[in-house]
C-alpha cells in the first residue's frame, strides 16, 4: 500500500513538473514576445532561402505600393497558449503598421501545433475583416498545409491578404484619390482628355492649313515619352535583404483562426 502511494506521488510530481514548465515556456511567447527582424521569419526552419526570399520580396513590394504591412512569422510550438493571444502580443510588440494608419497584419504558424492565425490592424479591419480572415485559413492556407506544402499555402494566403486589403490604404495625395468620376480615377480622365485634345488640334490644324507648321516632330509618341517612363524599384533593407522595422502600429484582436 506505501509502495503504491510513493508511486502516485511521484507520478503527480512529475506531471506537476511538466505542467509547471510548459507554464514557463508560454510565459515567455506573450509575456516576452519575439522581436521580429524580417518580413518572413521562420524559426521552424520550414522555407528554403529562395521560398523565403521570394514572399519578402512581394511584401516589400506591397507595402511601397499601399503602405500595408504585412509579416510572415512560423514558430514550432505554442506551448499550450492560446494563438490569440500570442499572436495580438507579437503584432502590438512589433508595431507592424502605421503609426496613423494601423494598417498592419501578422500570418502566425505554429507547425506543430497545426495552427493559423491571422492577425489584422484596427486600420485594416474593415477590408480584412473576420470572416474575410477565416475563409482565407480555410480556402487558401489549409489545403495545401494538410498536404504539407507550406510554401504554396502561404503564398496562397499572402495573395488573398493582398486582394482583401490593397484598396484600403493608398500612397497618394487625399484630394486625388477623392476625384473619381464614375469609379474611373481622375488621373486616367485626365490623360484621355489630353490625348482628346491633341487629336482635336491636330484635325483642326490640317484643316486650316497649320498643322505641319505647329506639330511637326511632336507626335503622341513624344507625349508619352516624355514623363511616363517607369523607373528602376529597389527592395528595402539594402545589404540585409528583408530587413523589417515597424510604423507604430497596434492591434485589437481582429483576425481568425484556423488549423489543418
Amino acid at each position: 500500500m506505501k509502495s503504491k502511494i510513493i508511486s502516485l506521488l511521484v507520478i503527480f510530481l512529475s506531471a506537476s513538473s511538466v505542467l509547471l514548465s510548459q507554464s514557463n515556456n508560454a510565459k515567455s511567447l506573450s509575456d516576452n514576445p519575439a522581436q521580429l527582424k524580417k518580413y518572413v521569419v521562420d524559426e521552424t526552419n520550414t522555407l528554403s532561402e529562395n521560398e523565403k526570399n521570394s514572399i519578402m520580396q512581394k511584401l516589400i513590394d506591397f507595402e511601397k505600393l499601399t503602405s500595408n504591412q504585412i509579416v510572415v512569422y512560423l514558430i514550432s510550438s505554442l506551448n499550450g497558449e492560446p494563438i490569440e493571444l500570442v499572436s495580438v502580443k507579437i503584432a502590438d510588440a512589433n508595431k507592424i503598421g502605421r503609426k496613423d494608419k494601423n494598417n498592419g497584419v501578422l500570418l502566425l504558424i505554429s507547425k506543430n501545433d497545426k495552427k493559423i492565425r491571422i492577425e489584422v490592424g484596427y486600420g485594416l479591419e474593415g477590408a480584412l475583416t473576420d470572416a474575410i480572415s477565416s475563409s482565407i485559413i480555410r480556402n487558401e492556407i489549409s489545403p495545401a498545409f494538410k498536404q504539407s506544402k507550406f510554401y504554396e499555402g502561404i503564398n496562397k494566403g499572402i495573395d488573398a491578404i493582398i486582394l482583401a486589403t490593397k484598396n484600403e490604404y493608398k500612397n497618394v495625395d487625399k484630394k486625388e484619390s477623392s476625384n473619381e468620376f464614375l469609379g474611373i480615377p481622375f488621373k486616367i480622365i485626365i490623360i484621355f482628355g489630353v490625348i482628346f485634345f491633341f487629336i482635336i488640334i491636330n484635325i483642326f490644324g490640317r484643316i486650316f492649313g497649320s498643322g505641319k507648321r505647329h506639330h511637326t516632330g511632336t507626335g503622341y509618341g513624344g507625349f508619352w515619352g516624355g514623363g511616363w517612363g517607369s523607373g528602376g524599384g529597389s527592395s528595402f533593407g539594402g545589404g540585409s535583404f528583408g530587413g523589417f522595422s515597424g510604423g507604430g502600429g497596434s492591434f485589437g484582436g481582429g483576425g481568425a483562426s484556423g488549423g489543418w
